[in-house]
């Protein structure tokens, strides 16, 4: 999950409460950036796990995190026996990652990485609040991830920018149009995902031809960013496009979902 994240974001804000962690990337989509959200439950990777908040009706801690770091402490943990991650305050305040490791004589060997974080204040908690699922035109099932992310890598060597198009009939295009060259990618049967939304009622998409297509223009590495950096294997892929404001993917797996949104570039 963390070189995941690493390959979306050089920094992002780790926030960890009771029983879930979360990482999250909340670039301004208004000033062209992407932002992302992705939810762990703890009990599936931790078997112990204690966390004291700032204050009982506030049992959280917000931290700002270079993931990069944190996989490079990580890669150490392959054959690890047991890792403890611990925030502590040593000059600064730190994750500590403890790497016991197995040893040939009786004694351990533990490999102790401190990273840096920063402490984010309660008074700007607020800045990171889960992102609502955009009122979309279309929703469609992805394509493997795969075969996916070896055409979007051909064509990143044609042009910067990218159209996903698709309809509620399972089609999807990718496409890219430069002065000297046209080029597509048709995918077919992928699959229209049912949503309702909470009162019940279905989404805007209802009504809609199925045969139309919803299409955002977006940037190409950050496409690329999200298909090279996928380790987890999600179990369902499926992308939500607003007709030329955004495409919002979303990765679920048995013990991680990640949302990412690309905003549409004019």
């Amino acid at each position: 999950v963390i070189n995941t994240i690493a390959k979306l974001a050089k920094t992002c804000t780790l926030r960890l409460t009771v029983c879930k962690l979360y990482f999250i990337l909340s670039d301004k989509v208004a000033n062209g950036g992407a932002s992302m959200w992705c939810e762990l439950c703890q009990g599936n990777f931790f078997d112990e796990f204690h966390m004291e908040g700032v204050a009982a009706e506030h049992n959280e801690i917000y931290l700002e995190v270079v993931p990069e770091n944190l996989s490079r402490a990580l890669k150490t943990a392959h054959s690890a026996k047991a890792v403890k991650i611990k925030l502590t305050n040593k000059h600064c305040p730190c994750l500590r990652v403890a790497v016991e490791l197995p040893s040939l004589s009786s004694s351990n060997r533990i490999v102790t990485h401190d990273i840096p974080v920063g402490v984010i204040p309660r008074r700007i908690w607020n800045d990171f609040r889960e992102p609502t699922v955009p009122d979309f035109d279309v929703s469609i099932y992805l394509p493997v991830l795969k075969i996916m992310k070896s055409v979007v890598e051909r064509m990143k060597n044609l042009s910067n920018f990218i159209v996903i198009e698709a309809n509620l009939s399972g089609e999807m295009n990718l496409k890219i149009e430069t002065d000297l060259v046209s080029v597509t990618t048709h995918f077919k049967d992928l699959g229209n995902p049912p949503w309702a939304s909470e009162d019940g009622c279905q989404s805007s998409a209802q009504g809609r031809d199925l045969e139309s297509m919803a299409e955002a223009r977006i940037d190409i590495k950050k496409l690329q960013q999200l298909l090279a950096g996928q380790q987890v294997n999600p179990t369902k892929a499926l992308c939500n496009i607003v007709s030329k404001r955004i495409v919002h993917f979303i990765l679920l797996h048995e013990d991680v979902s990640l949302q990412y949104f690309i905003p549409a570039l004019a």
